[in-house]
């Protein structure tokens, strides 16, 4: 088969990291001493990793450092000359500033601002978590309307409720499961599997302490909202940044009373936020390192422009989502990125042109498809 015009001598993400401006993340780094003590992980390689982790939508440190093993012989595109330990790739999360990739955000905005007009960043885009949530089904609430305990104001809560932990970056979901609805929340939790170093979202509802400590002691990050009637302890208060949200009121860690006679504890980071639009105090806790956090929250957003840029840049119209899905899949193949979402059924035509040419020259010689005429896309 010959070379088709929709191949390329780089896999797709060299092609996207080509979008950006190596010199300016150089300056950066030096203006932001992110650099500093470092050998051989630099920021550079570090921003082409996260990058490579949210374009992959890996969800652990484990599952990254494999995917780029598999792509060992590749990795020389990335400018990456060695596969960083897991070790290394923590450490650096937790303590490189998160700074750099928010610059990197920033320089590839205004450089491609122009081109993006028409354009606008989601929310729902910016964050790479898991979400999770209940919903009571009450089509059958005749045929249930036994089940359940008996409250006190007499009417019972009938119905199947659907507990869904929904991945954010496919809003699709990973985890269903189907009770009474009567049942409470949080005993759901239990059955929770998520790899090291998601991070897992889910209101007030299904608050449980003891398995708070067991998703930190697994590496598994959490954010919810704090009960009202909440036994804790304030440890320690952070100074929170000049550059913070004005309804930032305090961060601190608090230890959090639960368990027999309130005897087990629990640490946990209480954020209060003031919403002045509504008018309302939220408290939020969480056992993430937020360092980590935000360099994954910052690693997403240019991961996302560069999408946004390259969707700019092709003429035929593709549905976001329907762009991603094939980077994703096709990230480290070797194929002219443009030139294929241009025409993707090109280098097919290409194929069975090639094919028939050589059945009609070459006598016995067979196509390898001789009845397919078309793909259909």
């Amino acid at each position: 088969m010959g070379k088709g015009t929709n191949f390329s001598g780089q896999p797709i993400f060299t092609q996207l990291l080509n979008l950006l401006d190596k010199s300016k993340i150089s300056k950066a780094s030096k203006a932001l001493g992110a650099d500093k003590y470092v050998k051989r992980f630099t920021s550079h390689k570090h921003i082409v990793v996260m990058l490579f982790v949210a374009f992959e939508g890996y969800n652990s440190i484990r599952e990254t450092v494999l995917g780029l093993l598999s792509n060992a012989h590749r990795l020389g595109h990335l400018g990456l000359d060695y596969v960083v330990r897991r070790s290394t790739l923590s450490e650096a999360n937790a303590r490189r500033t998160p700074d750099i990739f928010a610059q990197v955000y920033y320089d590839t905005y205004q450089r491609y601002s122009g081109s993006l007009a028409d354009s606008s960043l989601s929310k729902q885009d910016m964050k790479r978590l898991y979400i999770m949530d209940s919903t009571t089904i009450t089509l059958f609430k005749n045929i249930l309307k036994g089940l359940g305990r008996n409250p006190d104001n007499g009417k019972k809560k009938g119905g199947i409720k659907a507990h869904t932990i929904i991945r954010s970056e496919d809003n699709r979901p990973c985890f269903i499961r189907y009770t009474e609805a009567a049942k409470h929340d949080h005993l759901l939790l239990k059955e929770v599997n998520l790899p090291e170093d998601s991070i897992l979202c889910f209101d007030k509802g299904y608050v449980d302490y003891a398995q708070y400590e067991v998703f930190t002691r697994k590496r598994i990050w959490y954010v919810t909202r704090l009960k009202d009637n909440a036994l804790y302890q304030a440890r320690k208060e952070f100074d929170i940044p000049d550059d913070a949200d004005s309804g930032v009121l305090k961060d601190e860690l608090i230890e959090l009373s639960y368990g027999k006679n309130k005897t087990e504890k629990h640490l946990s980071r209480r954020i209060a936020y003031w919403d002045s639009t509504n008018g309302r105090l939220f408290e939020f806790i969480t056992n993430n390192n937020e360092n980590a956090i935000i360099i994954q929250i910052w690693s997403v957003m240019p991961a996302n422009l560069l999408l946004m840029i390259l969707k700019s840049r092709i003429k035929r119209k593709w549905a976001f989502s329907n762009m991603v899905s094939v980077i994703r899949q096709h990230l480290m193949s070797y194929i002219d990125v443009r030139s294929f979402f241009e025409n993707p059924e090109k280098a097919w035509q290409e194929l069975l042109e090639e094919q028939k040419a050589r059945q009609n020259g070459i006598t016995g010689q067979y196509s390898l498809f001789p009845q397919w005429e078309g793909a259909c896309f």
